[in-house]
């Protein structure tokens, strides 16, 4: 999944001359919190919610007066990405840099916004989580072929896989993780566990007493 396709857009703005308390009032009334900055129409910081409020706080050194303007307190410049960006490498510098939003860039211009919550709603999307079926996880060897092997196997069983995604667990291991067109999920692990599957989820069901 690109950027594009999780930012949201278009995105509200605020502008550097603004002053703090007009900008707090608009981001609580449109719920939102992280505005792009722009002057003359170009992108040169970012504003949250929690700048605002810490800039005014007591707990400041030297806390900002409401009519203050937003140029004074919002972060630059600003860290962006482009739209055509994979989502991980969004993740990535948001992790990176500790910050819960990146402007999005096409040519130089503010094409959208894209937030923690927006890259959970991509991993949802991504797993296929919002519709119905089953979990399978699986560890394979990190070794060519072994998933495609896995694929294979649950394709033989005429089940749908609405979605793979996969980890390192170690140097050697793969953690595979498939959402599947079925919640009938026990046969299938007890059917790949007869070969040599090394199922993680469902856990295998206790064998009946003798």
């Amino acid at each position: 999944m690109l950027v594009q396709d999780a930012m949201q857009t278009p995105v509200y703005t605020a502008l550097v001359d603004q002053s703090l308390e007009a900008t707090y009032r608009f981001m609580q009334t449109e719920k939102v919190r992280h505005l792009p900055v722009l002057q003359d129409g170009q992108l040169v910081g970012v504003i949250t919610d929690r700048d605002l409020r810490y800039a005014t706080s007591r707990l400041h050194e030297r806390p900002f007066e409401p009519g203050d303007r937003v140029g004074n307190v919002m972060s630059t410049p600003p860290i962006t990405i482009g739209p055509l960006e994979p989502v991980e490498e969004a993740a990535r510098l948001m992790r990176q840099h500790a910050i819960g939003c990146l402007p999005v860039l096409d040519a130089g211009n503010l094409a959208g916004i894209v937030t923690g919550t927006d890259l959970l709603d991509a991993l949802m999307r991504m797993t296929g989580i919002t519709k119905p079926g089953g979990r399978l996880a699986v560890r394979l060897p990190d070794t060519p072929g072994r998933l495609a092997a896995l694929t294979g196997r649950v394709a033989q069983e005429e089940i749908n896989i609405r979605s793979v995604l996969s980890y390192n667990e170690d140097d050697d291991h793969l953690y595979v993780l498939l959402h599947i067109d079925t919640i009938n999920t026990h046969e299938l692990a007890d059917a790949l566990r007869t070969e040599s599957f090394d199922v993680v989820w469902p856990p295998q069901r206790p064998r009946p007493a003798a």
